[in-house]
């Protein structure tokens, strides 16, 4: 405390500081480096203090010379102590450090005169007169400004402003009354400050109209501030080693000094919208910095993996948009992955360890009476668990280390009689993740292993196993998971869904695997722009499924030709029907952009609307076809009038309307025009609801009976529908918008001519109307 108040901080500031436990014991530190006797002048307090927060823990050998520099007024200024802070943090990794280059770097001693200052505001001015005299005082001088600094670095700040001011000045003269006018902005609206705004937004936005953000993923990446490659030691927590500038200059060579990511899924379940999160962080990240990106199969658990997994994962990343530079497996490196362990045992850093699932569970654990075993009868032991003479969880192989989270000497290897998808019977121990995954990255040179938050608590073993075998060290970087409110992406829950028949499949529309948007008609368009709206940050949130419909919808907007259909048809028979037989009529793909196509569509004596545009006793609020009241039928310019009602004989439902067709003129408009289909072809048209009802399901204070509690019934509806006959060469995922509907896409379930259509989702504007 008697430091922090002897830097003049706030009493306000002083508490935030106290609870940096870091901050506080460097600003401790600090102070012990000082001279007896030494004080700190007015300019000195905030030096010191910012030299503090600002130094990276691997650079903190160089904190007593830093605050000797401030002692001494070496460092007297904000830039310098910057500076200062570069420099030791760009050179952390050398084995020598010349005090000389520092001093030269950080401008120590150089004094900028007053005669010099003058001459470059001179030179500076000049160069902009024109431009100064025309715009007078609204002119920006901190072109002015920037430009000096760039010639003078370590010009002093208040010094140089007076003497543009005075400058200034001379050239123009005192203010007057135009110069003292304020410009009146033109108010700006505010953008959509997320996806769940832009979903309750009245208009839809298009992906072309869109300004709140970065267009797509990889311009998000494009301004994310990560390290650069070869440049590792200068990310927070990255442990700094005699070797880590060899290792750096090696990788280097190897990469050419290219971005190198990877995607790294497990081959034991479908993908779900978590994922795309990450594929796009990680193929943008590479794309926007002209790199590479792997696709790397975490299969070390073969008793979980199987093909099909392998392939859907492949199918989904291709479908995102994205091309793995190479297509990899932990598997792949087993027996490198085996020596390493080996290794690990003779510098006394693992152990063999005969310690059960059950002991080894949680974070209070009894230490292992095992963990000081000899060297020998390690090395001994793991031979004959790669040999398969001790029995599967008689033993495993530990990491001498201690996690963030207090787990204590994590299991490397474990024992599993399950052969292996790729490498059969080969194997009989298997690596975990956590001593996988950062092996693997550094076999393949990856400079930014990105990963979700709950890996934060592994970087320290990440970096300690690296650094353990001399190899190189890639960083970690964690971003927020993506959740969605209203659904599960647990493997194992989803798989509890199937066998308990809620929902048919992985693809099943229901859910929010990618398999399955993909089947609903999500656009992969779509999901990529909803991931980039979620931003790249580091704070846990919770989405509604709304804002990925907001994205879908302007996606599709663009995309799906529209056309006429009808879900719960209701027959009409034109009594006075002008034409000799069917004519057909050429209607627009797009109605407000003529050049992207039409498609013809049949009218005839006999057509079918929507049952909900028909009421037989309705209020006035009701617009479209009553027994009193016509409606207009789209692209006809025609109206209908009811003669008729046709009921059936046994339920005495509305069976048939027979009406008149009279021409719309400017007299006689309807109040009202709907779509309708003539000779059509019936399909099977697929309705979702909400498979969920609370936002959380697996939230045990809000469902405390379970998720499967939770499942909505009647989450699916099928109708069947009709469409216009020139539908009926659809592909499967072909996308339309039923027009006043939603939007639809064709199952793959369609076989032999009887197409069957999801939907998608309702259109926005549709409150009140077909759901």
């Amino acid at each position: 405390m008697e430091h922090l108040i002897s830097l003049g901080l706030t009493e306000q500031k002083i508490k935030e500081t106290l609870k940096n436990a870091t901050l506080t014991a460097t600003i401790t530190r600090a102070f012990s480096y000082f001279p007896p006797g030494q004080e700190l002048n007015s300019t000195q307090k905030p030096l010191l203090f910012q030299a503090c927060s600002k130094m990276k823990p691997q650079s903190a050998q160089f904190l007593e010379l830093i605050v000797k520099k401030i002692l001494n007024h070496s460092l007297d200024t904000s830039l310098r102590v910057d500076t200062a802070l570069e420099y030791v943090l760009a050179n952390v990794t050398k084995a020598t450090f010349n005090e000389a280059d520092f001093d030269a770097a950080c401008g120590v001693g150089v004094v900028v005169t007053p005669e010099e200052i003058e001459r470059a505001v001179e030179t500076t001015i000049a160069k902009y007169r024109d431009d100064i005299v025309q715009q007078r005082y609204r002119f920006n001088v901190g072109k002015l400004l920037t430009e000096i600094r760039a010639a003078l670095p370590w010009v002093d700040g208040k010094a140089l402003k007076s003497e543009v001011d005075v400058q200034v000045f001379d050239l123009l003269g005192p203010k007057t009354e135009a110069d003292e006018e304020k410009v009146v902005k033109k108010r700006r609206e505010p953008p959509v400050a997320n996806a769940v705004k832009a979903a309750s937004a009245v208009e839809p936005m298009t992906s072309s109209s869109r300004t709140d953000g970065p267009r797509s993923m990889v311009d998000l990446m494009r301004n994310v501030d990560f390290h650069r490659p070869g440049e590792n030691f200068k990310t927070d927590g990255y442990f700094v080693t005699p070797e880590t500038e060899r290792l750096l200059k090696e990788h280097l060579q190897r990469t050419g000094g290219k971005v190198r990511t990877r995607f790294p899924p497990e081959p034991n379940g479908i993908l779900h919208i978590g994922h795309a999160k990450a594929i796009n962080i990680n193929f943008a990240y590479a794309a926007a910095n002209d790199g590479i990106c792997f696709l790397r199969y975490d299969d070390t658990n073969p008793e979980k993996e199987e093909e099909k997994f392998v392939k859907g994962i492949r199918d989904i990343v291709e479908w995102l948009g994205y091309k793995p530079f190479k297509i990899t497996y932990s598997s792949d490196y087993f027996q490198q992955l085996h020596d390493f362990a080996v290794q690990l045992i003779k510098k006394d850093m693992a152990y063999v360890c005969h310690q059960t699932a059950e002991q080894m569970k949680g974070f209070t654990t009894e230490p292992s009476k095992w963990r000081n075993r000899p060297i020998s009868e390690s090395l001994q032991l793991f031979e004959d668990m790669k040999n398969g003479k001790i029995d599967e969880g008689a033993a495993t192989l530990r990491m001498k280390i201690t996690l963030e989270e207090g787990k204590m000497d994590p299991v490397a290897y474990r024992i599993k009689f399950i052969p292996h998808h790729r490498t059969g019977t080969k194997w009989c121990i298997y690596p975990t993740y956590d001593y996988t995954h950062c092996l693997c990255d550094s076999l393949e040179d990856i400079t930014h292993s990105l990963c979700t938050k709950e890996f934060q608590s592994r970087r320290s073993s990440y970096y300690w196993l690296c650094n353990a075998l001399n190899i190189y060290c890639p960083v970690q970087w964690e971003y927020a998971r993506l959740n969605v409110n209203y659904t599960v992406v647990s493997k194992r829950k989803i798989n509890k869904l199937i066998t308990e028949n809620v929902v048919n499949d992985w693809d099943d529309p229901r859910l929010f695997t990618l398999s399955a948007l993909r089947r609903k008609g999500y656009p992969a368009e779509a999901i990529n722009n909803f991931c980039a709206q979620m931003g790249l940050t580091g704070a846990q949130t919770s989405i509604d499924p709304a804002a990925l419909e907001a994205s879908t919808r302007d996606v599709l907007n663009l995309t799906a030709p529209r056309t006429m259909a009808v879900l719960e048809p209701l027959k009409i028979t034109i009594a006075d029907y002008p034409h000799a037989g069917p004519i057909q009529l050429s209607v627009a793909d797009f109605p407000t952009i003529a050049e992207k196509g039409s498609h013809m569509v049949w009218f005839d004596r006999v057509v079918y609307i929507e049952r909900s545009d028909f009421m037989e006793n309705a209020d006035k609020s009701f617009r479209r076809l009553t027994p009193g009241q016509p409606v207009g039928l789209k692209y006809i310019g025609s109206m209908l009038r009811v003669e008729s009602v046709m009921r059936n004989s046994g339920s005495n439902a509305v069976e048939e309307l027979i009406c008149r067709i009279e021409p719309c003129t400017a007299t006689e408009k309807p109040k009202a025009y709907i779509h309708w289909v003539a000779n059509p072809i019936p399909v099977e048209v697929r309705l979702y609801e909400k498979l969920f009802i609370h936002k959380n399901p697996e939230d045990s204070n809000e469902v405390p009976t379970g998720f499967l509690s939770d499942c909505a019934t009647d989450t699916i509806r099928t109708v069947c529908g009709y469409v216009d006959k020139y539908l009926a060469n659809s592909n499967v995922y072909d996308k339309f918008q039923f027009e006043r509907i939603g939007y639809f896409s064709v199952d793959p379930d369609s076989r032999n001519g009887q197409l069957v259509f999801n939907r998608t989702v309702t259109l926005k504007e549709d409150t009140g109307k077909i759901n």
